[in-house]
């Protein structure tokens, strides 16, 4: 017989090995489309431009992290970074009574107004363009999401350090970002990435007003996806077809292990802190 544990380690082991022989299996993007991404960045991955294009279709994963995430989200909230709206329905909850769109690409808004629309589960979305100096001195929220965004900003504590301004007492701010240094290949420079984080590095980024209330993991069998393609492959741009294998096989396996391991180990991390009240 074995234990709880130890079956969670064979079968995320079983589960790791057959998520890198998805992802190797499928055709790599084209060194001259690689080459392309590379001598333009600014023009094709304006500010997290391409990027939700592509993973818009990775519905499995956004239902998860997102199930994940919602139980911290109520009352004002801002969505920093909205890109073209790909997250904002899955985010979406009845305990939110306003939300707030901003996203610093001009290029970017009326997709993301005519994605979000005015409402959505009873709650009315506005659409920003700009960053934090555009909001109001006393703009105040109770939720700040973060969705694979602050990975993009230079000085990301300074980052925090700003939004806390704009957080009401007992507020939240959520951040979803890619996990582990080690993992950071051609996508993540190709797309305007300065890190990715692990705990300790994203528990450093605490400000003076908050406490971190959650710190955990996900997609514990993406690490191996995400490992070939950083040593193997070095893509600037997984192909769709590899996003949805990875999305339809590797995300359904990463859900049920997570829990067993205690979402201890993932290639994604999500970071919560509250402000005190």
């Amino acid at each position: 017989m074995i234990d709880r544990r130890e079956r969670a380690a064979l079968e995320s082991h079983y589960f790791l090995r057959i998520s890198l022989e998805v992802f190797l299996s499928v055709p790599a993007v084209p060194e001259t489309a690689a080459a392309h991404v590379l001598a333009s960045p600014l023009t094709e991955f304006r500010y997290l431009g391409s990027e939700p294009d592509i993973f818009a279709e990775a519905v499995n994963w956004k239902t998860y992290w997102s199930d994940r995430i919602r139980r911290y989200i109520c009352g004002d909230v801002l969505e920093v970074g909205a890109g073209i709206g790909a997250n904002t329905p899955y985010l979406t909850c009845a305990a939110a009574t306003r939300w707030v769109c901003l996203e610093p690409d001009r290029e970017l808004i009326e997709q993301l107004r005519a994605n979000v629309g005015e409402s959505s589960n009873g709650v009315r979305h506005e659409v920003m363009c700009g960053t934090l100096a555009s909001l109001g001195e006393n703009e105040r929220f109770d939720t700040l999401l973060y969705i694979d965004v602050l990975e993009h900003i230079e000085d990301d504590a300074g980052e925090l350090r700003r939004i806390a301004e704009h957080l009401r007492p007992g507020g939240r701010v959520v951040v979803l970002s890619p996990a582990h240094q080690w993992l950071f290949a051609p996508f993540d420079a190709a797309i305007g990435h300065f890190r990715r984080y692990n705990k300790r590095s994203l528990r450093r980024l605490t400000p003076a007003t908050m406490q971190l209330e959650s710190l955990f993991y996900l997609d514990c069998c993406g690490i191996a996806a995400s490992a070939a393609n950083r040593m193997l492959l070095s893509q600037t741009m997984p192909t769709r077809e590899q996003i949805r294998l990875w999305d339809r096989r590797i995300i359904p396996a990463s859900r049920w292990i997570d829990p067993l391991l205690r979402f201890s180990v993932g290639k994604t991390i999500v970071g919560v802190w509250r402000k005190g009240r």
